[in-house]
């Protein structure tokens, strides 16, 4: 697959991902929020460290920039 997301992208999503990891770990998130934030924390931490998102692919975007020639 090739790559669609930047550097800024997957430092965000990595960085939401350990706030809504401290967030159930610490108990102030818990029940269904807790699940559902939690999937989405791995989804997060998966795409970000392939740096590929599917939902970019079908609608073309890409947050790499301009390539340099």
């Amino acid at each position: 697959m090739t790559k669609n997301m930047g550097k800024i992208d997957r430092i965000l999503r990595i960085i939401l991902a350990l706030v809504i990891a401290v967030l159930i770990i610490t108990g102030k998130l818990t029940g269904f929020a807790a699940v559902l934030l939690g999937i989405f924390a791995a989804v997060f931490i998966l795409t970000s460290s392939i740096a590929v998102c599917p939902l970019y692919t079908p609608f073309k975007i890409s947050t790499l920039g301009k390539k340099k020639e």
